[in-house]
């Protein structure tokens, strides 16, 4: 099982003018680590289930992956998730790929259906419901395939989004892992089976993460896809992990590493995150070894 670093908070001890250098700090951390995952929320206003207001500090999610990029070397980054609603798909394609390129290769594409409506109501994006949204996720999931497939730069002619050309040059140096976030059983787990590379599940029990995992294998056989194929991770919430209860998380995952799951992110919840990440390094190790 591997390790992946998830990072909510931006109210950085030493203040904003503190943030750049800690976050650099976050990015080397988590590579010399061996941890293989950092990712960022794609969210403006702050979200209600880190126990913070939403006026506390939010940073734009791609220009962050961006400067993270320019600090790492092998580490893949990713949104956990896009918001579907937030950038035509055509221009999310585009943004993914830049990062891509500049990573050198290690750019991820997490989506969702999106749900913040105070965020989106405050900044003018609007948010349809809920159906609709999912609606366009399935479009944006088949435009940004298109963008990446270098044979097919035709149109892209959808119920929601229509594209005159999906031309994308340069192409990702590797097509970007699709990881779709969510639990839902009809909508989400079945786009999981037909288009994702990746799901992120929430870790709220083992047996909880085995129904889900039981869904998405049946979503599976309804579309012809080896389940096998689908990278599985979860997002630790019970408990939360922290360098006080290192041993017990570990135990913990064990019974979802023999569920099949690959990785386990983990969030820092501090106001100096570089030093909770070297302080849980120890643990990528004794993950690595429950398989």
């Amino acid at each position: 099982m591997e390790l992946g670093f998830h990072i909510p908070i931006f109210d950085i001890d030493g203040g904003t003018t503190a943030i750049a250098a800690e976050l650099a700090r976050v990015g080397a951390a988590a590579e010399a680590s061996g941890a293989t995952w950092l990712s960022f929320m794609d969210h403006y206003f702050q979200i209600e289930p880190t126990g913070l207001p939403a006026e506390s500090n939010m940073l734009e999610g791609y220009t962050t992956l961006g400067y993270l990029a320019a600090h790492t070397s092998s580490i893949e980054l990713g949104l956990l998730v896009t918001g579907v609603t937030y950038r035509h798909p055509g221009l999310l394609a585009k943004i993914v790929t830049t990062l891509d390129v500049l990573s050198g290769g290690r750019a991820a594409l997490g989506i969702g259906a999106a749900w913040f409506e105070r965020e989106h109501r405050g900044l003018g994006v609007p948010f349809p419901p809920i159906a609709e949204r999912f609606e366009r996720l399935e479009e944006a999931l088949r435009i940004c395939l298109q963008m990446w497939d270098p044979a097919n730069n035709g149109p892209f002619d959808g119920k929601h989004y229509q594209l005159a050309e999906t031309l994308c040059s340069p192409q990702p140096i590797g097509r970007p892992e699709i990881l779709i976030g969510g639990v839902g059983e009809r909508k989400t787990l079945r786009l999981v089976a037909q288009y994702a590379d990746a799901c992120n599940l929430f870790g709220t029990s083992p047996e909880e993460v085995a129904h889900k995992l039981d869904v998405l294998r049946r979503h599976c056989d309804d579309v012809g896809r080896d389940y096998g194929d689908i990278r599985k991770t979860i997002m630790a919430n019970n408990p939360r992990p922290n360098p006080d209860n290192r041993d017990e998380f570990v135990r913990h995952m064990a019974e979802y590493a023999a569920l099949g799951i690959d990785a386990v992110l983990v969030i820092p919840t501090t106001g100096s995150p570089a030093a909770w990440i070297d302080a849980m390094a120890p643990t990528v190790p004794q993950l690595a070894e429950l398989g």
